[in-house]
C-alpha cells in the first residue's frame, strides 16, 4: 500500500515552547484531491485556531489496519475517514471511540447538532463530513458517441476499449445488477440471494477482459487522462477535479450512481483522542462541511452548511450545487449505498470477488 504522509503546522508553533505543548494529531484519509479538499477546510483552519500538528496520511480504505493497531495496543491513526459500512462493523467490534453528539457545535443557524445532521449521518462511533458517489466517466475526445446509462459502461461492442474498476466487490456488484435490468430499489433484495451474486459476477464476466484494475482514489482520473481507459468508474470528486482544476474533458455519466458517506471516526485507544475529538467537531461544523465544498463536489452534511455553499475556489462562475451527487438531475436512477448488506456480507463478497478475479 502506498502511503503519503503530510505535515502541516501553525507557522506560530515554530517555537520550542509552543512546539512542545501542542498536540500532534494523526488524520488518515484517502489521498488526492478529496484530502486536498479537507487540508484546506479542515486541517489548515483548525491549526491556525488551536497551534497543534496535523500529520496527514493515505490510506486504501478498510479495517484492517484499525484493527490491526487497535489489538496490537499500539495505536498509531487519531482521526480515520472511513466509508459506512466499515464505520458500522468498526463499532460493532469495539474498535472505535464513541462520540456525543450533544456536545458538537449547533449549525450556524443555532440549531443543535443532533438536528442539523442530515438523517443517517450520525452513528455512535462516526460521524459522516460528505455524500459521495460512485459514478462512471469518460474521456469525450476518445469516444465519438457519448454513453449515458450504466448499461453502456458494459457495452464493449457499441463503447469499446478498456475500462477502470475498483478492485473491489462494493458497488461493482450494484452497478452490473442494474445494467443488467434490475430496478435501483430492488437491488440489494437481488444480491441478498446466491443467484443474485451470480447475476451480478456474470454481468462483470462480460467485460471481465477488458478491465484495469484500480485501488486508489487518485487512480481513474490518471487512467483515462493517460488512454488506459476509454471508461472508468470513479469517485465523482476526483472526475470533477480533474474536470474543473486540470481542465481535462472528462464527463460523468451520473445513470445508475451508488452514493455513500464518508464518516470520521475515532480508533479505541487514539494517542491524542481529546485533540482528535476536538479536530472531528470543528472539521464537521457548519463553516468547514461548506467550505470544503468549494473544493470538491461532495456534498456537506449539515443542513446549515447549504445555503453557503457557492463556487468552486478559484472559478467562481462554477456553481458547485449542480455537481453534488444529490442535485436533483443527478438523483434520477441513483442507489444509496446499503450498509447494513455490506457490513453483514463484506467479507464473504470479498472472498468471491478475489476467487473470481483469480479465475
Amino acid at each position: 500500500m502506498k502511503r503519503v504522509t503530510t505535515v502541516l503546522a501553525a507557522a506560530l508553533a515554530a517555537t520550542v515552547g509552543v512546539a512542545n505543548a501542542a498536540d500532534t494529531v494523526t488524520v488518515v484519509s484517502w489521498g488526492g484531491a478529496y484530502t486536498k479538499s479537507q487540508i484546506e477546510a479542515y486541517h489548515k483552519p483548525w491549526i491556525a485556531r488551536t497551534g497543534n500538528f496535523i500529520v496527514s496520511e493515505d490510506y486504501n480504505g478498510g479495517l484492517a489496519e484499525i484493527k490491526a493497531q487497535v489489538e496490537a495496543g499500539n495505536v498509531k491513526w487519531d482521526v480515520v475517514d472511513v466509508e459506512l459500512s466499515d464505520a458500522i462493523r468498526g463499532c460493532d467490534e469495539g474498535l472505535l471511540e464513541e462520540f456525543d453528539i450533544s456536545t458538537f457545535p449547533a449549525g450556524t443557524d443555532g440549531t443543535a447538532a443532533a438536528d442539523d445532521f442530515l438523517e443517517g449521518t450520525v452513528y455512535d462511533c462516526a460521524v459522516a463530513n460528505i455524500v459521495w458517489s460512485t459514478i462512471y466517466a469518460y474521456d469525450s475526445t476518445k469516444l465519438s458517441n457519448a454513453p449515458s446509462t450504466i448499461a453502456d459502461f458494459f457495452d464493449v461492442e457499441k463503447f469499446p476499449g478498456k475500462r477502470g474498476i475498483r478492485k473491489n466487490p462494493k458497488a461493482n456488484l450494484e452497478m452490473a445488477l442494474m445494467a443488467d435490468g434490475v430496478p435501483a430499489g430492488e437491488v440489494y433484495d437481488v444480491l441478498e440471494t446466491e443467484e443474485g451474486v451470480e447475476r451480478a459476477f456474470a454481468k462483470l464476466d462480460s467485460i471481465k477482459d477488458s478491465v484495469v484494475w484500480w485501488e486508489a482514489g487518485a487512480q481513474p482520473p490518471q487512467l483515462l487522462a493517460d488512454g488506459e481507459v476509454v471508461m472508468t468508474t470513479a469517485y465523482n470528486g476526483r472526475i470533477f477535479n480533474a474536470v474543473a482544476s486540470e481542465k481535462k474533458p472528462f464527463e460523468i455519466v451520473w445513470d445508475g450512481q451508488v452514493w455513500d458517506l464518508d464518516l470520521f471516526v475515532i480508533p479505541k485507544g487514539a494517542p491524542n483522542k481529546e485533540a482528535a475529538m476536538d479536530f472531528v467537531k470543528f472539521s464537521t461544523g457548519t463553516e468547514p462541511l461548506a467550505a470544503q465544498a468549494s473544493w470538491i463536489s461532495y456534498g456537506p452534511v449539515r443542513k446549515s452548511s447549504s445555503s453557503l455553499v457557492g463556487s468552486f475556489h478559484d472559478q467562481p462562475d462554477l456553481k458547485m450545487d449542480v455537481h453534488m451527487p444529490t442535485a436533483p438531475n443527478n438523483m434520477k436512477n441513483a442507489l444509496q449505498n446499503n450498509f447494513e448488506f455490506w457490513a453483514d456480507n463484506q467479507d464473504q463478497l470479498n472472498e468471491q470477488f478475489n476467487a473470481w478475479l483469480a479465475q
